[in-house]
């Protein structure tokens, strides 16, 4: 018998409340029941997106909303930019490859963050472009975009901003509205404390004026059919009935406690689980834009990644994230969103001190929980 530790960038552990609620007997959502349901859901969303345009619910994973993003947004041969500084910068450009969008890919180097600057010049030089594809948090790399510089370079342009914020919003601040973001996605499995299974999407004025004219074919995905069921307290599909309902639990925990201590708390986090790392000799993958939302580290050397990743889950019950991609083996990604607290911390950092000290790596053991919790002592 032990207990487990869910310390991974999405599915993150459950509050109980949220339980409870799943486990709450169904019913129809052709109800004024389910109604009242869906208008509460949609209010509380509108705070955590921090915009005054509707937020869409899809029955999907994020990148359901990112799709939706791609094919209510642009017809075939448009122009946009894709920034690809990761695994989920680079599925903006796959999406975009889907509908027939030409993509016009910046490339930044893993573990960096993209300059406003180079989205500037891609504006520039061609008028065309309809719009610009990035990410607030990267969670391939634990970096962290600088949403509020792009949101003043795109405003100046024709073009909308569209950010993938399924990583990071509800656990880190982004100004959906103050901050010029045209089309904000995310999705229920991260920040906002769900299991998997929705989706979320703001769009603005600017935004629609784009889908109005776009040609790009979508059924389930069409936000014309969602904008018009949503004036009617209404889906235009069967959603997710049980995560909606648990949906509204999140939300009066996150109003509760309200926006600016969740940020300090992952903030917090975030600098506690850093501490740790360097206090064992570790070196961050990011260390110039890590987020507060998932670090990144690089495996060290004589270590084997994936064995590192595997014995932490499966002997010792604390669940981490391995690398993706080019970075497979070569880091492990450590949580600190959602319902995730500083003694989860705690436990993921001995556990990793102990598979560390198993696999010969020589370090001073106790040395990164003690400097976790000297953040901690000064929160």
């Amino acid at each position: 018998m032990r207990k487990n530790y869910l310390l991974t960038p999405g599915p993150t552990p459950l509050p109980p409340e949220v339980c409870q609620a799943l486990g709450k007997p169904i019913i129809h959502h052709r109800t004024p029941q389910f109604q009242a349901i869906l208008k509460e859901a949609g209010e509380g969303l509108k705070y955590v997106f921090q915009t005054q345009s509707d937020v869409f619910i899809l029955t999907s994973s994020g990148t359901g909303a990112m799709e939706a993003a791609v094919a209510n947004l642009l017809s075939a041969q448009e122009i946009a930019i894709t920034v690809e500084g990761g695994k989920f910068g680079e599925r903006w450009t796959e999406l975009c490859k889907s509908y027939g969008v030409q993509a016009e890919v910046i490339k930044v180097e893993w573990g960096k963050a993209v300059d406003p600057a180079e989205i500037e010049k891609r504006l520039k030089n061609n008028p065309d472009i309809k719009a610009v594809f990035t990410t607030l948090c990267e969670t391939s790399t634990g970096v962290v975009s600088d949403i509020e510089a792009i949101g003043k370079v795109v405003a100046k342009y024709n073009a909308v901003l569209v950010v993938d914020a399924i990583s990071g919003l509800g656990a880190i601040d982004l100004k959906t509205d103050a901050w010029g973001v045209d089309v904000c996605v995310s999705g229920s499995q991260k920040g906002f404390m769900l299991p998997p299974g929705l989706a979320f999407i703001s769009v603005s004025k600017k935004a629609w004026d784009l889908i109005a004219v776009s040609k790009s074919p979508r059924f389930y995905f069409d936000l014309k059919a969602a904008k018009k069921a949503i004036q009617s307290v209404d889906t235009p599909f069967t959603p997710a009935i049980s995560l909606v309902i648990a949906l509204v639990e999140v939300l009066k925990i996150m109003k509760q406690d309200g926006l600016d201590n969740i940020f300090k708390r992952h903030r917090i986090m975030a600098d506690a689980t850093k501490a740790a790392m360097k206090a064992l000799g570790l070196e961050l993958f990011a260390p110039s834009a890590s987020s507060d939302v998932v670090t990144a580290v690089k495996v060290p050397a004589g270590v084997e990644g994936e064995k590192l990743v595997k014995t932490m889950r499966d002997v010792y019950g604390v669940t981490i994230a391995g690398g993706q991609a080019e970075l497979k083996g070569k880091v492990f990604r450590f949580a600190h969103m959602g319902f995730i607290e500083e003694f989860d911390i705690i436990a993921g950092i001995a556990c990793l001190e102990k598979v560390l000290k198993e696999a010969g790596y020589v370090f001073k053991l106790g040395a990164g929980v003690s400097a976790a919790e000297e953040v901690f002592l000064r929160k």
